[in-house]
């Protein structure tokens, strides 16, 4: 039987030499909103937040077909009620999705009230929500999907919701700025708006991938870690698009930890409008696939550099593990560690921390395992099991400096002073290699700073 020590080490004729950053083959990605064909969208001020920013978006159909949608959504057993809101109406138009996916006239994001933890109550708050965006844009009522974020255990103010509502629909508009608007009324604690855009080219024509997200704290690898819609001109069934998006999912925003707790509120929406004339089909579905991807991880990368508080984006890069799904546990791992966090933040490269937290390495749930794509019954045996690691095949490297190999003895010296200069900018890269096998993933976060504490101390006063 072939064990761990057996195998051929990718990394044994590059011992002592720097760790390169993995190579990327996703499509180029535009940190800007360019608005695909067949939405309109509108953001504006409703009034629920007491700052006065704006607090409801506002995503539609341009024409009269409904879009193909796919959800993932949190986890979490207090999932608020716009979750189960817009699960019901997935299952109303698809009922073989099971709240996965079906379809979708309007997408409505209310900012400043999570409406979590607000029982039935909350439930009918949001219904009527359904019934307010139906009435103003003429969506069916079972085909808008709903999003919510902000402080937990709260009402939605409907009367606020309800004049904004009105008077946002008539601006819908479908132009790079009306997506932007929307973009810009996701935010709660984020200080910069989160857009990118991806264009590929597939048979029949180019089409649009652009996502619109939101962080920044109360976030933890677990699926879906926030808000986003992505929405997209290709013409695409519902039950591609779920399998797509939890495919990008599990290595994207899954891979996203900037402190460790997952929402009550996280979802992200895929919509395909089919504007563009061109349908993604088996020839077709791994280059889109890739465009949804790039989307979702640039976004994700945008959310953990914009972590409350933060100061640096912290990227973990893995090589050598067993196969990906092991190389994804150990960087995941490694990023949510919060004395990881505190010696980045210091510019501390404080090697001991990152292999202390390798070595404590899970694989994901076997949910994520099988959106990831391990069969069903592997995954189930996987989920949750040790990841393989070996200190003595280790190699890790801090921001270009190797600092430990194992295949040479452990610890390598190197000069601490110029990499806490090479640590000082805002990404420090985290490199190791595990010397098992051909596997890669990658992970991000933040630094863990006092103004983190500092914010999320007086987060109700």
């Amino acid at each position: 039987m072939t064990t761990v020590r057996d195998r051929q080490s990718p990394g044994a004729a590059t011992a002592g030499r720097a760790l390169a950053p993995l190579p990327s083959d996703l499509p180029r990605v535009e940190r800007r909103s360019a608005m695909p064909g067949g939405f309109v969208a509108a953001g504006g001020v409703a009034g629920i937040k007491a700052s006065g920013r704006p607090d409801l978006a506002l995503i539609a159909r341009d024409g009269k077909e409904s879009l193909a949608a796919a959800a993932i959504f949190t986890p979490n057993r207090f999932a608020a009620a716009p979750i189960r809101k817009s699960r019901l109406n997935l299952i109303a138009t698809e009922p073989a999705g099971k709240g996965g996916f079906g379809y979708a006239d309007a997408v409505v994001c209310t900012s400043g009230s999570a409406n979590a933890a607000t029982g039935a109550a909350g439930d009918e708050d949001q219904a009527e929500v359904g019934r307010i965006v139906s009435a103003a844009t003429g969506a069916a009522e079972d085909r808008v999907l709903h999003l919510s974020t902000g402080l937990i255990g709260t009402r939605l103010p409907l009367d606020l919701v309800r004049s904004g509502v009105e008077g946002l629909a008539p601006t819908l508009a479908s132009t790079d700025d009306g997506l932007l608007a929307a973009a810009e009324a996701l935010r709660t604690t984020d200080s910069v708006v989160k857009v990118a855009t991806a264009t590929v080219d597939l048979p029949g024509g180019t089409v649009r991938v652009t996502g619109i997200a939101k962080g920044v704290g109360m976030i933890a690898p677990q699926m879906a870690t926030m808000l986003s819609v992505v929405v997209t001109d290709a013409g695409a069934p519902p039950r591609l698009l779920w399998e797509v998006l939890r495919a990008a999912s599990a290595r994207t925003w899954n891979q996203l930890s900037v402190d460790g707790d997952t929402s009550t509120n996280d979802t992200v929406f895929l919509l395909a409008s089919a504007a563009s004339g061109v349908v993604v089909d088996e020839q077709s579905r791994a280059a889109f696939a890739g465009a949804v991807e790039a989307v979702a991880r640039d976004l994700a990368r945008q959310q953990a550099a914009d972590g409350e508080g933060a100061t640096a984006l912290i990227t973990c890069q893995v090589s050598g593990a067993v196969d990906d799904a092991e190389a994804r546990a150990v960087a995941r791992i490694v990023i949510q560690s919060s004395l990881l966090k505190a010696a980045i933040h210091g510019r501390d490269p404080n090697w001991g921390r990152i292999a202390g937290a390798a070595g404590n390495a899970t694989l994901a749930r076997a949910a994520v395992l099988e959106a990831a794509g391990l069969p069903a019954a592997e995954a189930r045996e996987r989920g949750g099991s040790a990841a393989q690691l070996d200190p003595d095949l280790l190699r890790i490297a801090i921001a270009g400096h190797l600092v430990y190999d194992g295949q040479a003895g452990g610890p390598i010296e190197f000069d601490r002073e110029a990499a806490r200069r090479d640590m000082a900018g805002k990404e420090v890269l985290l490199r190791l290699d595990l010397g098992l096998g051909t596997g890669t993933g990658e992970a991000f976060g933040c630094d863990l700073t006092e103004a983190y504490v500092i914010e999320n101390s007086e987060y109700t006063t």
